[in-house]
This record gives structure tokens, sequence and C-alpha cells, in this order.
């Protein structure tokens, strides 16, 4: 296990070491995010309106009515109608809100720009078979320009046999969004029945290499979930014996030590490109904050976290927000 710490905290120096001095008046630089690798002129002035003084971000997302059908209409709160999301986000201080097109024209425009908005651009049902899942255009980077969007956001599902039509839809809208200037921030989601027989779309192997993938194709910001344990794969022939070996160690710590090597794994996958985690399914409060806290001890840009918000009641979703803004301005 040393051996991998060891591995791990001199890839973290390594890359502090390349990064671009700063000034010793902007210690507190908000873009600090943002100056290792080069980023355009206009992804930086778009970033910066959804960046926190600190240079982390909260963003809300709300795509997951199309995901997973309206099943998320019987939670406590008023999740079904979305002028609550765009009011929680706006009460919340959420750095963005991220929704598709229909929403943000019909719901978020009544914000009047008061919470960013990053468009999420492609989506799929949860009806067809999930075992070769592709997410496809439900608007486009000319949308989000119209708009005034800060960035658009795509879902790349990692590992699926429809690679062939995912990774070059995701090349068009990289090439949009340097045409515009506009963020790409890419949902890096390992999915499908190759994904299945090779330890499981949350397995540290898996969130890794979509990470990584994400950053190969020109993400400007990966999102991507915090990785489990995932005993399977000690003995599975199918994965790479390195990653066998990565995770017999993993599972040898303590569960927050294993939290916070997993992000910090994935974090570095990135290369420098900042990291958003995502909350995933709900789950309790502890578990909640024990993973958020990993995530930023990690080096985390910081989360985009959804049903774990905008299901619970108003009052417990603004407790935890806050929870998680101090976090996040401690980072």
């Amino acid at each position: 296990m040393e051996t991998i710490l060891k591995t791990v905290n001199m890839k973290k120096d390594a890359l502090k070491s390349h990064e671009r001095p700063v000034s010793e008046d902007c210690v507190n630089d908000p873009m600090r995010f943002f100056r290792r690798n080069y980023y355009s002129p206009g992804e930086m002035s778009r970033m910066r309106q959804m960046v926190r003084e600190s240079g982390t971000t909260l963003i809300l997302p709300y795509d997951q009515f199309m995901e997973h059908d309206n099943r998320h209409a019987e939670a406590e709160s008023d999740s079904a109608n979305p002028d609550y999301i765009c009011e929680l986000a706006a009460c919340g201080g959420y750095n963005a809100v991220a929704i598709h097109y229909g929403l943000a024209k019909r719901y978020w425009t009544k914000l009047a720009g008061s919470v960013p908005l990053v468009l999420k651009i492609n989506g799929k049902t949860s009806i067809p078979s999930q075992s070769n899942p592709l997410s496809v255009h439900t608007s486009y980077v000319e949308d989000a320009v119209a708009l005034g969007a800060v960035a658009v956001g795509y879902t790349m599902y990692y590992g699926s046999s429809r690679q062939d039509v995912d990774l070059p839809q995701l090349a068009s809208v990289r090439k949009e969004c340097d045409r515009y200037g506009m963020p790409l921030i890419v949902w890096a989601y390992p999915r499908g029945e190759f994904v299945d027989a090779k330890g499981g779309k949350e397995s540290s192997y898996m969130v890794e290499s979509a990470v990584r993938m994400a950053t190969e194709m020109g993400a400007t910001v990966i999102k991507a979930n915090l990785p489990v344990a995932t005993g399977s794969i000690v003995d599975n022939d199918k994965v790479p014996s390195y990653y066998r070996s990565v995770e017999k160690e993993l599972l040898a710590l303590s569960v927050d030590e294993q939290r916070l090597q997993r992000a910090k794994r994935a974090v570095i996958a990135a290369q420098g490109t900042p990291v958003l985690f995502s909350g995933g399914s709900e789950i309790d409060d502890d578990d909640l904050t024990g993973n958020a806290q990993a995530c930023v001890d990690a080096g985390c840009f910081g989360f985009i976290f959804g049903r774990n918000m905008w299901k619970r009641k108003t009052p417990a979703a603004l407790a935890l927000t806050r929870q998680f803004q101090q976090m996040l301005d401690k980072q």
C-alpha cells in the first residue's frame, strides 16, 4: 500500500510543480484550477462566472427526469417542478444549474441570469436496454450561446459499444465549443455490458479510465462519480493486472482512507483538467458529507450534486448546501 500512496503523492506534487506561478498578491486566485493547462479566453471568462472566490464551484444538475423517466416526482420535495429547482439554485447560492433546453428556455430564463446556466445538450431515456448506451443530441452548442449559457454539458459513455457514434459526436461538440469559446463539461460515465464485465461503472479502474478519456477528448471540466470498492475486480482476469493489484491494495485500507485514495486517483487521472464529483444515487447525510470531504481533500474542483439535494425538503437541502460551500471554501 505504501507504494500506491507514495506514487499518488508524487504525482500530485508533480502536477503542482508544473502549475504557472501566481503572484503573491493573488494567493486566493479564483481561477487557480485553470492555471496548469491552456484554456482559451472565452473558456476562462465564462468559467469565471460559475467559480466561487475560493476557486471552487457547486452546481445543481437537473437532467435526471430525462435519464430516469418521471420516477423522481415521488420525492418529498417539489422535485417535479422546475421552478422549485430554479428557486433552490437561487436561494442556495449555487454557482450554476445544469438543465436541458426546454427547462432552460421555459423556466431558467425567469431567473434573469441570477444563476449561471450549464446547458445539457445530450441525453437518453431509460426505456431501451442499457447494455449498449448512447446519449444523443437534445440541443446544440448554438442553443447554449443563444440562451446565454456559461458552459455546455455532454455525457460520454466510456466503454459502450456505441463509441463509434458517441466519440465523433463529442468531437463535433468540442469543435463547436472551440469556435464559440464555450466551456465543455464532460459527464465521464463508464457504461454498458463490456464495462459491467470488467469491474462495473463505479470501479476505480473504469472511473479513472473514463476521466482520462474525457481529458483526451478536450474537456474543459470533467464530471465523475467517486469510485467505490469493487472486490470482484481482484480475481477478474478480464481486468488488467495493474488494476487488480491496485484494487487489492485499496481494499486493505479503512473506509475513509479508501475514499480519499480513490478520489485522489481520479483527480490525477485528469492530469490538470478540473474534476467535479457527483453525488450519484440518494444516500444519507453522513455518507454524502463523508464522500464530499474525501473529494475536497483529494483536490477536486467542486461538486455537482443533484438528487441528493433537490429530493430533500428545502430546509435540509439548504443546510447541506451551506455545509458543502463551507467545505469548498476552506480548500
